[in-house]
Protein backbone atom coordinates (compact mmCIF):
# COMPACT_ATOMS: atom_id res chain seq x y z
CA UNK A 1 0.00 0.00 0.00
CA UNK A 2 1.41 3.37 -0.98
CA UNK A 3 1.80 5.95 1.77
CA UNK A 4 -0.44 8.97 1.42
CA UNK A 5 0.99 12.44 1.92
CA UNK A 6 -1.72 15.01 2.65
CA UNK A 7 -1.36 18.61 1.55
CA UNK A 8 0.19 20.61 4.39
CA UNK A 9 -2.12 22.81 6.44
CA UNK A 10 -1.36 24.37 9.78
CA UNK A 11 -3.76 22.06 11.62
CA UNK A 12 -2.28 18.86 10.14
CA UNK A 13 0.25 17.26 12.55
CA UNK A 14 3.38 15.48 11.34
CA UNK A 15 2.00 12.28 12.87
CA UNK A 16 -0.33 11.81 9.87
CA UNK A 17 2.79 11.06 7.81
CA UNK A 18 4.63 7.75 7.71
CA UNK A 19 7.79 7.37 9.78
CA UNK A 20 10.01 7.86 6.70
CA UNK A 21 8.45 11.24 5.95
CA UNK A 22 8.53 12.28 9.61
CA UNK A 23 12.25 11.45 9.70
CA UNK A 24 12.90 13.82 6.79
CA UNK A 25 10.89 16.60 8.45
CA UNK A 26 12.66 16.08 11.79
CA UNK A 27 16.12 16.22 10.16
CA UNK A 28 15.22 19.48 8.43
CA UNK A 29 13.55 20.93 11.55
CA UNK A 30 16.77 20.23 13.47
CA UNK A 31 18.71 22.16 10.80
CA UNK A 32 16.34 25.11 11.07
CA UNK A 33 16.56 25.08 14.87
CA UNK A 34 20.37 25.09 14.68
CA UNK A 35 20.37 27.90 12.11
CA UNK A 36 21.82 25.65 9.42
CA UNK A 37 20.90 25.58 5.75
CA UNK A 38 19.13 23.10 3.52
CA UNK A 39 20.14 19.44 3.20
CA UNK A 40 20.77 17.37 0.09
CA UNK A 41 19.30 13.91 -0.28
CA UNK A 42 22.80 12.43 0.02
CA UNK A 43 23.26 14.21 3.35
CA UNK A 44 19.87 13.01 4.58
CA UNK A 45 20.62 9.40 3.57
CA UNK A 46 23.93 9.57 5.46
CA UNK A 47 22.21 11.16 8.50
CA UNK A 48 19.67 8.32 8.49
CA UNK A 49 22.44 5.70 8.56
CA UNK A 50 21.70 4.48 5.03
CA UNK A 51 24.32 3.38 2.56
CA UNK A 52 24.87 6.45 0.38
CA UNK A 53 24.26 4.61 -2.88
CA UNK A 54 22.12 5.84 -5.78
CA UNK A 55 19.11 3.67 -4.95
CA UNK A 56 18.94 4.92 -1.34
CA UNK A 57 19.55 8.55 -2.29
CA UNK A 58 16.84 8.35 -4.96
CA UNK A 59 14.40 6.88 -2.43
CA UNK A 60 15.01 9.87 -0.13
CA UNK A 61 14.76 12.27 -3.09
CA UNK A 62 11.43 10.77 -4.15
CA UNK A 63 10.00 11.30 -0.66
CA UNK A 64 11.44 14.81 -0.38
CA UNK A 65 10.00 15.78 -3.78
CA UNK A 66 6.59 14.44 -2.71
CA UNK A 67 6.79 16.56 0.46
CA UNK A 68 7.65 19.61 -1.68
CA UNK A 69 4.68 18.93 -3.96
CA UNK A 70 2.36 18.73 -0.92
CA UNK A 71 3.71 21.91 0.69
CA UNK A 72 5.65 20.40 3.61
CA UNK A 73 9.12 21.20 2.21
CA UNK A 74 10.72 23.82 0.02
CA UNK A 75 13.48 23.23 -2.53
CA UNK A 76 15.29 26.61 -2.67
CA UNK A 77 17.96 25.19 -5.01
CA UNK A 78 18.11 21.95 -7.00
CA UNK A 79 18.38 18.96 -4.63
CA UNK A 80 18.57 21.22 -1.54
CA UNK A 81 15.61 20.81 0.81
CA UNK A 82 14.35 22.72 3.82
CA UNK A 83 11.05 23.07 5.67
CA UNK A 84 8.40 25.12 3.89
CA UNK A 85 7.38 28.40 5.55
CA UNK A 86 5.14 27.72 8.54
CA UNK A 87 5.84 23.99 8.80
CA UNK A 88 8.39 24.18 11.64
CA UNK A 89 5.72 24.64 14.31
CA UNK A 90 3.75 21.49 13.52
CA UNK A 91 5.76 18.85 15.34
CA UNK A 92 3.16 18.55 18.08
CA UNK A 93 5.28 20.06 20.83
CA UNK A 94 8.61 18.46 19.92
Amino acid sequence: MKSQVPVWREEVPWTVLSVDYQRILKALADRVRLGQGPLTCQEMAADFGMDVVPARVEAVRSKAKRLVARGWLAEPAPDRFTLAAGVAGTTGGA
